[in-house]
């Protein structure tokens, strides 16, 4: 450490000591910390750098550290950034993944921390740039992009910049309108509404009107009439027009390289982690992305340099812009790095027979990484589950207003995104009189508040038991076989009940989409046994069905369709029926099978559309286990060898 600190710069001094993001400005050459009423504001003339700081399971700080460069920065300002961001990795122990992130073509991970989105701006703080004159307002027209993240990117202000594919928002002084293309996704419409929000909070204030324009309207109503006069009078608008920004990367079979003198030298044979030295640096050519390697023991400059060989690299090569370069620490690499090595211990000891070549084989194919030496006629079989006991109490408490308040049966195994479950479980083992399995489950859209309780109250359950049960967090989208297997069937909602939900929601200016009984609804039905089978609520449009899944839709209050995908199986189709009962006992169901369906099915979900066909994969990661030892005497936290495969959830 006492190297790191001679290179670290003063503006990183004491950084990385608490969860959350800080950020700093390259200016004149020197990293400046960014005051946070302006977090989200990037100018395009300036380079960034991003830090986000993470509590991993075992109580360390994990870092992703990120630097921005905007389209109109300098090379020199864009190469200081690429070099700050190596010293602050330094100041933090080396161990941080780093990211390039160029304007407009930023990754998921970046632009999730900036709620809706981040708003480039004309102009910076470069040689060369002014600042803009913030009292004086400029129409702005930008193209929103991204059904998870928003990608907004401002577009001259023209009528040949608007197309029938995209979302559209026109910023003027006293109207924001939102115009959609014909055949703009109805996930981004949804999200270019946030980003309008947000516009109007940020730069009116919270008083201009709002206007929602659809490609192909009549010019004489009003909105629209508005909306075209702006731009000079109604007139056709042009196809979509593909440039650089729209060339996406092809993904190509992965090439390592040494990084010596300044040169990637490439290295032929197979990708074995044996490969890689602990005082060199590597970069690993995957075509849609490059990462670097870095060897424990190289130095600082090295470090430095193999970022500079890198960006050559994508440069001399002449890859598009959207070309990610990631760079990693030995013994900190990500599971896509490693999935593309057909070698890559995934434990200490080597499980032995097939049966252990199964299960890493198993792991492996997770990860997508290559196998050998695997009999393709002797897959390997999945393990069965250990599951609690059956026959015991389930109860299950819904947290709102700062207090928890029980399910009524019918409706346990119900669970709204935007609220938090407290669930105990209480069930005879062996000859114990009780055991208890104790959680809190949190909605992927619930609020602080509610979260923060939940895990109180459930704290003082636990306290009350006198520290019986087995405690435990759950998200949603990560449940353990365990937690799933206790509700016959499990079914997820949108939206929520929880006061703090429905005055969230308010806040935003958002349309709360909470399911009622009354709702059109899609549900989505997954699963193979008890420990794995759950109902998703999903938009409710036809992109949303899969041939090889099995859907139900809620139309109104009367009528279920039961939608069986071709490729569906036996299990999910039996599932479904068990859904349907458990939303609405006694509803009449009606079968569609796939290729047959009537008018009503499709006019529910506002029209026919094609939909995928390719199998989603489950959206778990799965990590190198690691035994510790506690000794509360010395206060030591010891990593242990461990011969014992074991799977943590999140």
């Amino acid at each position: 450490m006492a190297a790191a600190a001679k290179v670290l710069d003063p503006a990183f001094q004491g950084v990385g000591q608490k969860s959350g993001i800080e950020i700093w400005r390259i200016e004149n050459f020197q990293p400046v910390p960014l005051p946070k009423s302006d977090y989200g504001k990037f100018y395009m003339g300036d380079s960034y750098i991003v830090l986000n700081t993470t509590h991993s399971k075992g109580g360390s700080y994990m870092y992703d550290i990120h630097f921005w460069i905007g389209k109109d920065t300098s090379q020199d300002e864009a190469g200081t950034a690429a070099i700050k961001t190596v010293e602050l990795d330094a100041g933090l122990g080396g161990r941080a993944v780093q990211h390039r992130e160029l304007q407009g073509h930023e990754s998921d991970k970046f632009l999730s921390y900036f709620k809706p989105c981040i708003v480039p701006l004309q102009g910076g703080v470069a040689s060369g740039f002014k600042k803009p004159e913030e009292e004086v307002f400029e129409t702005r027209l930008y193209v929103c992009k991204g059904k998870r993240v928003v990608k907004l990117k401002q577009v001259p202000f023209a009528r040949s910049s608007l197309n029938h594919d995209d979302v559209f928002i026109l910023d003027s002084e006293n109207k924001i309108y939102q115009f959609n293309g014909a055949n703009s996704n109805i996930q981004e419409r949804a999200k270019a509404l946030e980003v309008i929000q947000f516009l109007k909070d940020k730069y009116h204030d919270g008083v201009c009107k709002v206007a929602i324009v659809d490609d192909g309207k009549l010019d004489t109503e009003s909105d629209s009439g508005e909306f075209w006069v702006l731009f000079g009078g109604f007139a056709p608008i042009g196809k979509k027009i593909s440039t650089e920004d729209d060339v996406i990367p092809e993904t190509t079979p992965a090439k390592l390289y040494s990084i010596t003198n300044g040169e990637a030298k490439p290295i032929e044979g197979k990708l074995s982690k044996s490969l890689l030295e602990n005082d060199k640096c590597y970069l690993l050519d995957c075509g849609s992305e490059v990462f670097v390697w870095v060897g424990r023991v190289t130095q600082v400059e090295e470090r430095k340099a193999a970022n500079q060989v890198a960006e050559g690299f994508v440069a001399s090569n002449n890859r598009p812009k959207a070309t990610r370069i990631t760079r990693l620490i030995q013994g900190y690499e990500t599971s896509s790095f490693k999935s593309n090595f057909e070698s890559w211990p995934t434990a200490s000891t080597a499980p032995g027979g097939e049966d252990g070549r199964g299960k890493v084989a198993a792991m492996l194919k997770q990860q997508k990484a290559a196998i050998q030496g695997v009999t393709k006629t002797a897959p390997p079989v999945q393990e069965e589950v250990p599951l609690l006991e059956g026959g015991g109490k389930l109860e299950v408490w819904c947290i709102n207003d700062g207090a928890k308040t029980p399910l009524e049966k019918e409706d346990i195994g119900k669970f709204y995104s935007g609220d938090c479950y407290i669930v105990l479980y209480t069930y005879h083992s062996g000859e114990r009189k009780d055991d208890f399995f104790l959680c809190w489950w949190i909605g992927k859209d619930s609020v602080k508040e509610d979260q923060k309780k939940a895990a109180e109250l459930a704290n003082s359950t636990f306290n009350a038991l006198k520290g019986k049960p087995v405690q435990g967090r759950i998200f949603e989208g990560k449940e353990t076989p365990q937690f799933i297997a206790l509700f016959q069937p499990m079914v997820v909602l949108k939206g929520g009940l929880s006061a703090g939900y429905k005055k969230s929601i308010q806040d935003q200016g958002l349309t709360d989409a909470t399911y009622t009984a009354d709702s059109i609804a899609l549900f989505q039905i997954s699963g193979t046994a008890a420990h794995n089978s759950k109902a998703l609520q999903v938009d409710a449009v036809a992109k949303s069905l899969n041939t090889n899944e099995c859907f139900l839709l809620q139309s109104g209050s009367s009528t279920i369709f039961t939608w069986y995908g071709t490729q569906s199986s036996k299990e999910e189709q039996e599932l479904a029926v068990k859904v349907a009962e458990s939303l609405k006992p006694g509803v009449t169901r009606k079968h569609c099978k796939e290729g047959a369906e009537v008018s009503t099915f499709w006019s529910a979900l506002g029209g026919k559309e094609n939909y995928s066909s390719t199998k989603k994969e489950p959206d778990e990661t799965v990590r190198d286990p690691h035994l510790f030892s506690i000794s509360f005497n010395k206060g030591l936290f010891l990593n242990q060898k461990c011969d014992v495969l074991c799977l943590g959830y999140q």
